[in-house]
C-alpha cells in the first residue's frame, strides 16, 4: 500500500492524512471483540476512566495475537515509512477507548511535548497511525484536529488542565484559540477500517462520548530508527514509550485476514 503524490502533498500541508475502508469490516469486527476482552482484564498496562469504563490499553501487541499480527501489517507500517523515507521502529501500541456513555475527554494537545520530555525523543519525526475498530461519528467523541498546526512547531505545554483528570501535557486555552483561529477543526469520521494518520506536532483532542456507540481506536506510534530516544530520559515503562528500535518488518495485508478467517471458522466449529 503506497500514497501517491496527492496524499503525500495534502499530509504535508494538513498534517494528516485519512483513509477510509483500508481495513475489512470482518477484520475490525474480530478486533473489536479481542479489545473487549482485553478491556476486561486486570493488567498494569490498563488505564480506566473513573467510572471504572476502559481509556487506554497499552502494548498491547506484547500479549494478544490478533494485535501483533495487526503490529507488522503493512498497511500500517508502509505509508508511515514512505512519509519518513527510511525505516521505522514502534515507539508506541495503544487501544484508546471512548465507551458509550462513559467515555470521558481527551483535553487538546501535542503528542510530541510527551514524548520529548518524558521518553527522550530529540525531534517530532515520529507519527501516528490510527485505525477505526468502530464506526468513528460526529456524536461518539471522535478524535478532533486542527489542520496546518503542525507548522507551529512545539507550544509550550502545562501539566495537567483544571477539567481533566487524567496526567498529561496539555494546550493552553490560548494556544489553542490560536491555531483553532487559523486552521479550523476537523473530525474525520467513518467506518471501521479506516486509518487516520497524524504528524506529531499535530493538535488533536476528543470531547466526551455521551452517545450510546461506542468509539475504539487502535494507535500505533512509528518513529523512525535515525531519531530513537536518547540514552538514559526515559521516564515511562517500557509498556508505554518501548526501548526496542530494531526497524518493523513489515507483512504482507493477508496475514491478518488470514487469521480472523482460520478463528472465526473455529468459533462456529465450536457452536456446532
Amino acid at each position: 500500500m503506497a500514497l501517491d503524490a496527492q496524499q503525500l502533498k495534502q499530509f504535508e500541508e494538513d498534517g494528516y492524512l485519512f483513509l477510509p475502508e483500508v481495513f475489512t469490516l470482518a477484520e475490525m469486527a474480530f478486533l473489536k471483540q479481542e479489545a473487549q476482552r482485553i478491556f476486561e482484564l486486570q493488567r498494569p498496562e490498563i488505564r480506566r476512566e473513573k467510572s471504572g469504563a476502559p481509556r487506554t490499553a497499552f502494548g498491547v501487541h506484547q500479549y494478544s495475537e490478533p494485535f501483533r499480527l495487526l503490529s507488522q501489517d503493512e498497511r500500517l507500517i508502509r505509508p508511515l515509512e514512505q512519509l519518513f523515507g527510511e525505516r521505522a521502529y514502534m515507539h508506541q501500541f495503544k487501544i484508546n477507548a471512548m465507551s458509550a456513555f462513559l467515555g470521558d475527554v481527551w483535553w487538546w494537545h501535542q503528542d510530541f511535548p510527551t514524548w520529548h520530555r518524558e521518553d527522550g525523543m530529540p525531534k517530532p519525526r515520529a507519527m501516528n497511525v490510527a485505525l477505526y475498530l468502530d464506526e468513528v461519528r460526529h456524536v461518539n467523541g471522535p478524535l478532533m484536529v486542527v489542520p496546518k498546526s503542525h507548522r507551529e512547531g512545539m507550544f509550550e505545554p502545562r501539566y495537567d488542565a483544571e477539567l481533566v483528570s487524567h496526567h498529561g501535557l496539555y494546550m493552553t486555552q490560548e494556544n489553542v484559540r490560536k491555531v483553532v483561529d487559523a486552521g479550523g477543526i476537523v473530525a474525520p469520521v467513518g467506518k471501521p477500517g479506516g486509518l487516520l494518520m497524524f504528524h506529531a506536532n499535530m493538535v488533536h483532542g476528543s470531547s466526551p462520548n455521551i452517545s450510546p456507540y461506542s468509539r475504539n481506536i487502535v494507535y500505533l506510534t512509528l518513529n523512525p530508527v535515525s531519531n530513537a530516544l536518547e540514552a538514559g530520559k526515559q521516564t515511562r515503562p517500557d509498556h508505554i514509550a518501548h526501548r526496542d528500535f530494531t526497524p518493523l518488518q513489515a507483512g504482507p495485508a493477508h496475514v491478518l485476514g488470514d487469521y480472523v478467517k482460520h478463528h472465526a471458522a473455529d468459533a462456529v466449529a465450536e457452536t456446532a
